[in-house]
């Protein structure tokens, strides 16, 4: 299959690009900065582009068969108002091109990056795809975020919102921020600990995608999580029994927002989601349970 990756640099376009190739799919990674990947990237074809802006990257994706649109500048560090606007910019506006680019092509199939962050802060409700959006920031980007690609499903398109939890892999990530931390034993939950923390190895999140590629029954919401979500506490008592190191030393909630301000929703807001829609269609999570998934990470690591 001929599949364009939008924003294929990052945590996770660049390891799925390497998947879908070792799959035998003809990939074209799309990013700023994507001719400099060329020697690490197994790609057929390389366009470094800004797709907040129409241009000739478009006519690459007009194209392909399937476009996995993952780009988006990260949302870690304080939100001021300049930087909720480039949040925004650079999920929404890059969506709506890759929209306009889709328009008399030979798309079949759009997987586009959303985040669980949709739900808003649900307490301890379990949250299957058929919950509506929550509040705040976070919740309000991801639903005008799908709804900007929803164009795509009026020209015929196939639309699947990949709502990723927290992505866990050993090269970087939420795991490369929190390792250093409990490795200096400073390690410990983040506000009460009671809140729901959803995740996903991330062999299981490229498994998804792949998934959704072949799975036509698939066009809407999907949860891309584990099966079993774990509050911050049992989080932080996993990863410290992992690396062998205590995990009992919390940050405060106040803490927290006094260094982070409302970016602090993001360790603080509490989604218990559950991949329900993959679940029903079969899909099988080789790393359901986050010991499992720790120790496959970084259990050979931890000293």
């Amino acid at each position: 299959m001929e599949i364009a990756v939008v924003g294929a640099t990052g945590f996770v376009g660049a390891p799925l690009v390497r998947h879908l190739h070792e799959r035998g799919h003809r990939v074209t990674a799309i990013a700023r900065g994507a001719r400099a990947a060329a020697a690490d990237l197994p790609a057929a074809a390389f366009v470094s582009a800004d797709v907040t802006a129409a241009g000739a990257w478009q006519e690459v994706v007009g194209r392909a068969e399937a476009v996995i649109h993952l780009a988006g500048r990260s949302i870690a560090g304080r939100w001021s108002r300049q930087a909720k606007e480039e949040i925004r910019a650079s999920r929404i506006e890059s969506t709506r091109r890759v929209v306009e680019a889709l328009a008399g092509g030979r798309c079949r199939v759009l997987l586009h990056a959303s985040g669980v962050g949709y739900y808003g802060d649900r307490g301890d409700d379990p949250l299957t795809e058929e919950e509506p959006p929550g509040r705040g920031f976070l919740a309000e980007l991801a639903r005008d975020w799908e709804e900007a690609a929803q164009g795509a499903a009026d020209q015929g398109v196939r639309v699947a919102a990949m709502r990723f939890g927290v992505v866990l892999g050993s090269d970087g990530g939420a795991l490369g921020r929190m390792v250093p931390a409990f490795r200096a034993f400073l390690g410990g939950p983040l506000g009460s600990g009671r809140q729901w923390f959803s995740w996903i190895h991330i062999a299981d999140l490229l498994a998804a995608v792949s998934f959704l590629l072949d799975v036509p029954a698939l066009s809407g919401p999907v949860n891309c999580c584990a099966p079993e979500p774990v509050t911050q506490r049992d989080f932080a008592a996993a990863l410290g029994r992992v690396l062998g190191r205590p995990s009992s030393l919390p940050a405060p909630a106040f803490a927290l927002r006094l260094a982070m301000g409302e970016a602090a929703d993001l360790l603080l807001a509490s989604q218990r989601a559950i991949p329900r829609r993959l679940l029903d269609h079969g899909f099988r999570f080789r790393y359901p349970a986050l010991a499992q998934a720790l120790e496959e990470l970084l259990g050979g690591r931890a000293a």
